[in-house]
């Protein structure tokens, strides 16, 4: 359905054709008209399917301009979504100009304090900060017109749902109310009873895992080790285009800088950058100027990016949504993708629900040795040479290649260009990565959901620290050519594979797949 026909007005449609929205979503085609006429909404879905235009148009076409006072509450899981939402709702409302404003723990409060002065229409917060500034009488909530409870069952995880309750009873029982979850436990419906009016269930299915057009492995490794040994199979997988995922805004600022620091064209994404500079990033990392971006789940939700050949999970995703989530970011149209997850030996329980949750037996992957990932380098660096020969006037130099040939043995002038080109061993940079705190064990014999209960990034401050990224690189890094090995005699595929997660568990060599 086109958004002209959900009754937006012209300023808004404006907005959304200037955001390169084109169709309205499955939630946003139900959820609109709703939300237009006031109506209460449940909202499941998963991340990624467009809940934030869901509930942002309908406010914003809402929105008195003359009116002050703050009209829209969303309340956030995290700092990252918050500043996400935050931003996307300032695009959208740009042309009406209203004014959107985001708070959250772990930024100065005295400079949310002064934001605050300039009267928001929209408020965007984490619950904590949010309850800081009502406690401070620094926010009113007296006239909400809309509250929006995104994620909630994500909230429910970080320990929120008291907190959540004490915002909501903080707002007029005239409001308007929709709460948004990608699952219903008993307390996020609970919420819907207490705190809503005859609200209108959205559903929509998740999207289904074309799980055969993608290979998922794992790598057993331990934490200090994991960074060495995915820089050795980017070596010998010499992907085209890779999104490394990590648990935390420090776990991205490291793994882009340590990539940089290797000769890797890397750059991160998270909340706390500018919209203009997570553009740049993202036209670069599609244009195929970027080889690899690292992400956290939040920062990467919503990216549409064809032509990803390989995801790796740095950190195991606590859960097993968000790691279907992430590995649908390849194997798209059509196209082959791979996955690889790292695991330490005291994440294999959530290895497991992930392999119930998708029914796929993922395949064990045996790291490179330093001799493997150096013939993975030559092998580019061979191709590079080959695309350096094809793409020079070798005329031009004819004379100065003479002079060089009558000083130095040939087999010493290629050794000299192939050592420039090739990269030094994983190790021979010094690449610092801090530990994260542990995932909480799971509690066996349990529903498959325990693991939830700690909340998520091993019970971060609360999630509203959480974040990351690095502000790039625009350096293309060495061997980028197309070499794919299998020195272990297996063609890297996983045929072995059933759909009932029965797969073989013998040992496989790195997974390999042909450029193009």
């Amino acid at each position: 359905m086109n958004f002209s026909e959900l009754g937006l007005s012209e300023s808004l449609l404006k907005a959304v054709k200037r955001s390169g929205y084109e169709e309205a979503t499955p939630i946003q085609e139900q959820t609109i008209p709703m939300v237009l006429k006031g109506q209460d909404v449940i909202g499941q879905a998963q991340t990624g399917t467009g809940k934030t235009a869901a509930f942002g148009l309908p406010i914003i076409e809402h929105v008195d301009t003359n009116n002050p006072e703050i009209q829209a509450l969303i309340i956030s899981p995290t700092r990252e979504l918050a500043i996400q939402t935050q931003e996307e709702m300032y695009r959208l409302g740009k042309d009406k100009k209203v004014k959107v404003q985001v708070v959250y723990g772990g930024a100065d409060i005295r400079r949310q304090i002064n934001n605050l002065k300039n009267h928001p229409q929209v408020l965007v917060g984490t619950p904590g900060r949010l309850l800081d500034h009502i406690n401070r009488r620094t926010v009113k909530l007296a006239h909400i017109q809309t509250l929006v409870l995104d994620e909630a069952d994500e909230m429910l995880n970080m320990g929120f749902l008291d907190d959540i309750e004490s915002i909501i009873k903080q707002t007029p029982t005239t409001r308007q109310t929709l709460l948004f979850s990608a699952t219903m436990p008993p307390a996020i419906k609970k919420i819907g009873v207490q705190f809503m009016s005859d609200p209108q269930q959205v559903k929509i299915k998740a999207k289904e895992l074309t799980t055969e057009l993608i290979d998922q492995y794992y790598v057993r490794s331990r934490d200090f080790e994991k960074f060495d040994t995915m820089t050795r199979l980017i070596d010998v997988q010499d992907p085209d285009l890779t999104i490394v995922f990590g648990r935390t805004k420090r776990r991205v600022d490291e793994l882009s800088k340590g990539l940089i620091a290797r000769g890797y064209n890397a750059a991160g994404i998270h909340g706390d950058l500018t919209q203009q500079r997570r553009s740049q990033i993202m036209s670069r990392f599609k244009a195929g100027k970027l080889d690899i971006l690292v992400a956290t789940d939040v920062a990467a939700r919503g990216l549409d990016i064809s032509g990803v050949t390989h995801v790796y999970n740095y950190d195991i995703p606590q859960d097993p949504d968000s790691y279907v989530h992430r590995i649908g970011r390849t194997g798209r149209a059509g196209h082959h993708g791979v996955s690889l997850t790292f695991v330490t030996p005291n994440e294999m329980d959530y290895l497991r629900e992930i392999e119930k949750l998708t029914k796929v037996r993922m395949l064990p992957l045996k790291p490179p040795t330093q001799e493997e990932a150096f013939k993975g380098q030559l092998a580019n660096a061979l191709s590079e040479v080959e695309s350096l020969i094809s793409a020079t006037d070798t005329n031009k130099f004819s004379a100065q290649a003479e002079e060089l040939l009558s000083q130095h043995e040939p087999v010493e002038l290629v050794a000299a260009l192939l050592n420039d080109i090739t990269k030094n061993d994983a190790s021979a940079t010094p690449v610092k990565i801090t530990p994260e705190r542990p995932l909480p064990s799971h509690k066996h014999g349990g529903n498959g959901g325990g693991h939830r209960g700690g909340g998520r990034n091993g019970g971060q401050n609360r999630g509203q620290n959480r974040g990351g990224g690095y502000r790039g690189n625009s350096n293309r890094r060495h061997g980028s050519g197309g070499y794919h090995s299998d020195s272990r005699g297996g063609n890297g595929h996983s045929s072995g594979r059933s759909s009932n997660g029965s797969g073989h568990s013998s040992r496989h060599s790195y997974s390999i797949h042909k450029k193009g």
